[in-house]
């Protein structure tokens, strides 16, 4: 998946039934999950605009994604 140039890794845990999910290529920690995958996909972009709205008002400049690189 990929939301404002930003990746992502996902990964299944049958046992939870829930997808998991991780940002790649940033050296910030930016996780998310859902339950079905339209879920997931809402919980990345959500993730990924929070990171940047949480950059922003704290005057920091976010890792870039990785088409930015």
């Amino acid at each position: 998946m990929i939301h404002g140039g930003y990746r992502a890794a996902v990964t299944y845990d049958y046992d939870a039934g829930v997808f998991h999910g991780d940002v790649i290529d940033t050296r910030d920690v930016i996780t998310f999950q859902g339950a079905s995958v339209a879920e997931l996909r809402q919980a990345f972009r959500d993730s990924v605009d929070e990171y940047l709205k949480v950059c922003a008002e704290r005057g920091l400049n976010p890792d870039q994604a990785a088409s930015a690189h």
